[in-house]
């Protein structure tokens, strides 16, 4: 009997809060929805608040003057003003080599011997010119005999003559053909020596042993280079080609030898560009102490003629970060900006110069890892 009495209570509440719900007109639009969410903003990484901000020493970027400076890439070229091909003038195959590539030599140094047809020919055609010249030499002397005793007209004497002469330019140019081809006339051989017509190194070699030589026809044996003085070609872009001149001087750096700095000269300014990478090709000379190898890569650094303005600042405000560098710098509040700037040199002191993104006088932090690393925290 009570539950039945508890059930009709709780039935008339139900009824009546519809029926005052109806009279109303408008339904309860909170009822049963869920609560409302809180929408928390994400910290921009480049302007940020941090707490206590006054833990963060900050510093003064100060005036550094400088010429401006022009970094590019470039690599050790022979230089061909000082490179001789080895030639030979006969035609054979190779029996002896006494060089290889990228020995050094020395003038008059035997390279090669070539057994060759070509001096059999020349000895032939020089024993010919012997036998004519002493022929001839001897009906000019009979003429001479026959024209004082008026046996034979002066226009024969002079045709014995002519003859003679032209018998003795053969015999000459026979016997040069011989020592251009290394041959001793008194010890005629089949085979032919090339020796080494300067000093330097050998930076190209075209024979192998047993190979074949086709004289000035074919590729010459050997390419000897005198590195005492070499090239260095730079690529040097469009927008920059302003920064250097004819004379000018370059530091140039080896990735070999990070501790050497050498000095060398603009001697040639590319008249075409490149049209894909719209740069010329700049050259240097510099004289060779010894360690610079044809083919090296070096980085060539231009100097300006006038002092421009950069900010300096403390090498521990720099934050390398993602390829790139960044400093922080204070908004109030304690609130703090990242700043991306273009480092420059290296100065003494610990500082490092900054070629843009900074203006003189603005204040960053001192020690932007530290910061970088309290933000992630």
């Amino acid at each position: 009997m009570m539950r039945l009495r508890v059930g009709l209570a709780l039935l008339c509440c139900s009824l009546l809060l519809v029926s005052a719900s109806c009279k109303s007109g408008k339904a309860d639009e909170n009822a049963g929805a869920p609560p409302k969410a809180t929408v928390v903003p994400e910290m921009d990484p480049n302007n940020f608040k941090v707490e206590h901000a006054e833990r963060f020493t900050l510093t003064t970027a100060v005036e550094y003057k400088s010429a401006p400076e022009l970094t590019v890439n470039g690599s050790i070229a022979p230089d061909v003003s000082r490179t001789v091909p080895v030639i030979s003038l006969a035609t054979g195959k190779v029996v002896e080599i006494h060089a290889r590539l990228g020995d050094k030599v020395k003038k008059d140094q035997l390279l090669l011997k070539l057994q060759s047809n070509d001096i059999s020919s020349a000895f032939s055609d020089y024993r010919k010119a012997v036998n004519d010249e002493r022929l001839t030499r001897q009906q000019l002397e009979r003429a001479k005999t026959l024209y004082e005793k008026g046996a034979i007209a002066k226009s024969a004497l002079e045709a014995a003559e002519a003859t003679e002469q032209d018998a003795a330019v053969t015999l000459e140019t026979t016997l040069e053909h011989l020592h251009l081809l290394g041959v001793d006339k008194d010890h005629p051989s089949g085979l032919v020596s090339i020796y080494a017509p300067v000093s330097g190194i050998i930076t190209d070699q075209q024979v192998t042993n047993s190979a074949g030589v086709q004289g000035l026809s074919g590729p010459n044996p050997f390419t000897i280079s005198d590195v005492s003085h070499l090239w260095v070609v730079c690529d040097v872009y469009e927008n920059s080609l302003a920064q250097v001149h004819l004379g000018d001087t370059a530091e140039i750096h080896l990735a070999a030898y990070p501790d050497k700095v050498l000095k060398a000269r603009v001697s040639n300014i590319g008249q075409i560009l490149d049209p894909t990478l719209r740069s010329a090709k700049v050259r240097l000379e510099v004289e060779n102490p010894g360690m610079l190898h044809i083919g090296m890569f070096v980085t060539a650094i231009f100097h300006g003629q006038s002092a421009v303005t950069h900010a300096a600042i403390p090498s521990t405000a720099i934050l390398h970060l993602h390829d790139r560098f960044w400093v922080f710098a204070p908004s109030g509040n304690g609130y703090f900006k990242r700043v991306e700037v273009t480092t420059g040199a290296q100065l003494p002191g610990n500082q490092q110069e900054i070629l843009s993104g900074l203006a003189v006088g603005a204040q960053v932090v001192e020690k932007a890892l530290v910061l970088e690393n309290t933000v992630e925290q």
